[in-house]
């Protein structure tokens, strides 16, 4: 069997940290398993559904490093969705249903009165065709709702009916259907609930797998049943704990809360942000992977909480700094001469363990070509021409620094601190940064000289 999983994201808004982590997870089970990774875009809310946002969704996986072997979208395959409604209704599992949301909340409000679930009662099965005309002269039109294989011949003498599940994360999983109502599939205006829709994708698709989070868990059991309605075996099911903010608070496209486009912004690497929201909220320690086929070996769904993950933002810039600190010169060549960065790999090599995002090497390429505003205390005048006159001359090397620092020890008598940081403050106009031994030769002798004048 073929290993395929897919990714079915909304386009109404833009991916945060919290859509990420399924589109990660699932990428990262295909790569392990050399399957296929669809990204099937749920559109059919043709009123908030943008084109911009699906571009945008494409953009910010592409940014993670997700690939998809197969894109699709659900507003292409209405007419696959009406025949499958059809077909359901011609077996007596499709019914029409006339209340309003006030009538249902109203039985909602009275059943939980009582004492009894708050469960549709199923009155819609007991209307006769002259109730339905009237409804329809009132101008009523109907939703329609799948009969939950719950009962033996009565359908209102519902019974307990376990459906379970091995779940990929959370072991073996029940739901009864009789604790459930028959869920709506298609609306009044004739459009469909996601439910219907994706089900059928995944049967006609060939999803093997359905890695989403725990928020689905109490709809499995009752879209195992509408699997087998459509005479389809259910895919395998993983369930993911749902990240949360460090405060508990639940992620959303309307607020824009931790967005992948804003943190891109920020100049986070894909790899840090991946790391950490694949890896929150699972036992494995939290660390920077190099690339996704690391990650991939680093994670297992059978090691993921059962309880809530919290994503600190925080997080990401030490697991960054710690990517961008191993980074070769040749990953960052074309992206600092974006920045107008024109220094060589001996300047990436020099300044890359003093920058938390690439884009800070803009700051010590500053540092290196000037002008800065030397800081020379009074007391440290004499020494600092004293160190102009002893400058080695070129070519220099790393050993330069030690050798001028040597040659001015012994001609000054100073050491330490006082040896070091007037020479740092002068050359940099910082008390602190690189190694000096390796800063030394890309400033060069010209600026240095320019420096300590």
């Amino acid at each position: 069997m073929t290993v395929t999983v897919r990714f079915a994201p909304s386009p109404t808004g833009y991916l945060h940290i919290g859509n990420a982590r399924p589109a990660l997870m699932n990428w990262l089970f295909a790569l392990k398993n050399s399957g296929q990774f669809i990204l099937r875009y749920d559109d059919t809310d043709i009123e908030r559904s943008r084109a911009e946002y699906a571009a945008a969704i494409a953009e910010d996986l592409a940014w993670l490093g997700i690939k998809p072997h197969r894109v699709e979208r659900q507003s292409d395959r209405v007419a696959r969705y009406e025949a499958a409604a059809e077909g359901l209704r011609e077996q007596g599992l499709l019914y029409a249903c006339y209340e309003t949301p006030d009538e249902l909340e109203r039985r909602r409000n009275r059943a939980r009165a009582l004492g009894r679930p708050p469960v549709y009662d199923r009155a819609a099965l007991k209307l006769s065709a002259e109730e339905k005309a009237a409804f329809e002269a009132q101008g009523r039109k109907p939703h329609w709702r799948f009969l939950l294989p719950n009962f033996d011949g009565d359908p209102f003498a519902t019974r307990r009916t376990e459906v379970q599940w091995d779940d990929l994360c959370r072991g073996p999983e029940t739901v009864d259907l009789a604790s459930l109502s028959d869920p709506v599939l298609v609306r009044e205006d004739g459009s469909f609930l996601y439910t219907l829709c994706s089900i059928l994708d995944d049967i006609e698709m060939g999803v093997s797998h359905i890695i989403r989070g725990e928020d689905h868990i109490a709809n499995t059991g009752v879209q195992i049943a509408i699997f087998r309605a459509l005479g389809a075996e259910p895919p395998v099911f993983g369930h993911l704990n749902l990240l949360t903010t460090i405060h508990g608070e639940g992620l959303s496209k309307r607020t824009g809360a931790l967005s992948l486009r804003s943190l891109r912004e920020a100049g986070l690497e894909p790899m840090a942000v991946a790391s950490l929201a694949v890896l929150t909220g699972t036992s494995h320690a939290i660390e920077p992977a190099a690339s996704l086929e690391a990650l991939a070996d680093m994670v297992d769904l059978a090691s993921v909480s059962k309880s809530a993950a919290k994503f600190d933002p925080a997080d990401l810039k030490p697991l960054n700094a710690r990517l961008v600190h191993a980074m070769p010169f040749e990953a960052v060549r074309e992206r600092l001469a974006a920045q107008g960065i024109s220094g060589d790999e001996a300047f990436w090599l020099a300044i890359r363990e003093n920058c938390g995002t690439v884009s800070d090497a803009a700051d010590w390429w500053h540092v290196v070509q000037g002008p800065i505003s030397a800081a020379i205390d009074a007391q440290d005048r004499e020494y600092i021409a004293e160190a102009r006159a002893l400058l080695p001359d070129e070519p220099w090397s790393e050993a330069t620094w030690g050798d001028w620092a040597s040659a001015l020890k012994e001609k000054t008598g100073r050491k330490g601190k006082n040896l070091f940081l007037p020479l740092r403050r002068a050359l940099t106009g910082l008390d602190h940064g690189p190694d000096m031994k390796v800063l030394l030769p890309v400033i060069g002798r010209r600026n240095t000289l320019a420096r300590l004048s």
